[in-house]
């Protein structure tokens, strides 16, 4: 009868003792979920505003989340007495595994991050990359998603792209066109010149403050060749660049120079 009490005086004594530990790991447990709730409510209002790209935003809040709730379960989980040593070797031996595992995933989340926070682009730019070309629908957190103007899709992996040359050929409000125009030899430069000058002058999308240029860079093998050099908004860029050619061709042809083609001169010689 002694020994049944004494059991029970023990048995008692471990409820008070490890009850009390349990319901504080319990209250410990629901006021931190409630503060984590609170700070991740918090940052996300602040993340908003403060970051442009709103799927960098969600992840941040989401990782401050995922970090917080871990860090509280391990508290908790020391509190009811549960060796949190051997626990934390196992996360992180887990932690490896998914690592090694992931590497080509991690390389592209880790360039998906990398674009989100510096923005070498934004959607709607066009863009040329890893040998590809394309206005920029969606820039996820593994994969960018381009659209080519005929309308197909590609799918570029973030970790190439964030580590690779990028081409930006909008970051600019201004762009230049170039064309090259050739006259033949026995042409007056000089009225050649001052025609495509005034086609220059007289185009509604030029802007005339910018380095527009007319100059003879080459002479060629059958042609004295022109660069031409015309500033415009970017938006204009293609309205221009299709607009452009027809028009030096027909100021050449009205100045009286021709444009040349490659000719060649045979002769047959009779023994």
């Amino acid at each position: 009868m002694d020994d049944l009490a004494s059991k029970f005086e023990k048995f008692t004594d471990l409820t008070i003792s490890y009850g009390s530990q349990f319901l504080l790991a319990v209250l410990v447990l629901v006021i931190g979920l409630w503060i984590i709730k609170r700070v991740i409510k918090a940052l996300s209002k602040q993340t908003s505003t403060s970051v442009a790209d709103e799927t960098l935003a969600k992840f941040i809040a989401s990782g401050v989340d995922v970090l917080l709730k871990v860090l509280l379960v391990i508290s908790v989980a020391s509190m009811v007495g549960i060796e949190t040593t051997s626990f934390i070797a196992i996360l992180g031996a887990a932690g490896l595994a998914v690592g090694l595992a992931l590497q080509g995933s991690l390389s592209n989340f880790a360039g998906g991050v990398m674009i989100l926070i510096f923005r070498p682009f934004k959607v709607s730019d066009y863009v040329e990359a890893q040998g590809l070309e394309g206005i920029v629908k969606n820039i996820g957190i593994f994969v960018t998603t381009l659209e080519t103007f005929d309308k197909r899709i590609l799918i570029l992996p973030n970790g190439p792209l964030a580590n690779g040359n990028i081409i930006n050929h909008t970051a600019n409000d201004i762009r230049a066109v170039e064309v090259s125009v050739g006259i033949a030899y026995s042409d007056d430069i000089y009225k050649a010149k001052a025609a495509l000058e005034a086609v220059l002058a007289e185009h509604s999308l030029i802007l005339q403050g910018e380095s527009n240029i007319v100059a003879v860079t080459d002479l060629g093998e059958s042609s004295v060749d022109f660069l031409v050099r015309g500033f415009v908004k970017t938006e204009n860029y293609w309205t221009y660049f299709f607009e452009i050619r027809p028009l030096l061709k027909a100021a050449i042809e009205a100045s009286g120079c021709s444009i040349p083609f490659p000719q060649r001169d045979v002769h047959l010689y009779k023994k």
